[in-house]
């Protein structure tokens, strides 16, 4: 029997990268039923072939609060509850610096980088804090190594991902006793997260040079590798788990290979 028997888990960004391993995780854990958000949902074939009756695809943007409001429903409607909100979906600047924007620009790809990084995340916590309530569940958000230290992206992306610290903590307070709320915080992860469609790197993503990416994240990080989604997903199960954190709220896991033991 695995730690999460029985539960079910709604994630946005679950087709590919760490969304798509931590709802592979959820199933193998024992999860009666995972409901995913994403653009694209057409890779999640072999996963619905590997866990029948227990996934369900949505295709919706993480920007629209119709499509949030569609994953909770269907999540409801087909498993009976919903216990998990995994917010995941996001996008990244390619760590492009303030002086390299005019204000155009800028406007452009912070309502775009923020719309889809934060407000995606506040929009799937409206649309699920009724059910977890219910529930006593939880909501778990995907931060960043760059939600606790400059150099993880660009102004933007680093700025935002702070700013998913501040809806955690938020949440935390708002949402207590009923629902508790924390985070986990990747470092670099080898995915195919792409970029800002405002700044012309929509097909541009962090697979496009695998090899050179891998070998900067370990030469950069004490633990010397770079991480794979799957490194990741345990924390998205102890976190999920009523059992296993039930006194843990308002706090992020970081999983970055040691970032705050690097020498100076």
């Amino acid at each position: 029997m695995g730690w999460l028997e029985g539960y079910v888990a709604a994630v946005t960004g679950g087709a590919s990268g760490i969304g798509l391993a931590v709802a592979r995780r959820y199933l193998r854990e024992g999860a009666g039923g995972v409901a995913i958000l994403d653009r694209d949902i057409g890779g999640l074939s072999s996963l619905a072939a590997e866990f029948p009756g227990r996934l369900i695809a949505v295709a919706g943007d993480v920007r629209d609060a119709a499509a949030h409001t569609e994953l909770v429903t269907r999540a409801i409607t087909s498993y009976g509850k919903l216990d998990v909100l995994v917010g995941n979906a996001g996008i990244f600047d390619f760590r492009r610096p303030l002086e390299s924007y005019d204000p155009e620009t800028l406007g452009a790809a912070f309502d775009e980088i923020f719309a889809v990084n934060l407000k995606g995340y506040m929009l799937a916590a409206m649309a699920a804090r009724e059910a977890l309530a219910k529930s006593n569940g939880s909501m778990i958000f995907t931060a960043s190594v760059a939600s606790l230290y400059a150099g993880g992206g660009g102004i933007l992306y680093s700025t935002v991902k702070h700013g998913v610290i501040g809806l955690i903590r938020e949440l935390a307070r708002e949402l207590a006793p009923a629902v508790r709320v924390n985070g986990v915080g990747p470092g670099g992860t080898l995915t195919n997260l792409r970029g800002s469609e405002a700044l012309g790197q929509a097909e541009r993503s962090l697979a496009d040079k695998a090899a050179e990416v891998e070998a900067r994240i370990a030469a950069a990080v004490p633990l010397g590798f770079a991480q794979r989604p799957e490194d990741h997903t345990g924390l998205y199960v102890l976190l999920a788990s009523r059992d296993n954190s039930r006194a843990v709220t308002g706090e992020v896991f970081m999983s970055d290979g040691g970032v705050r033991v690097r020498p100076l």
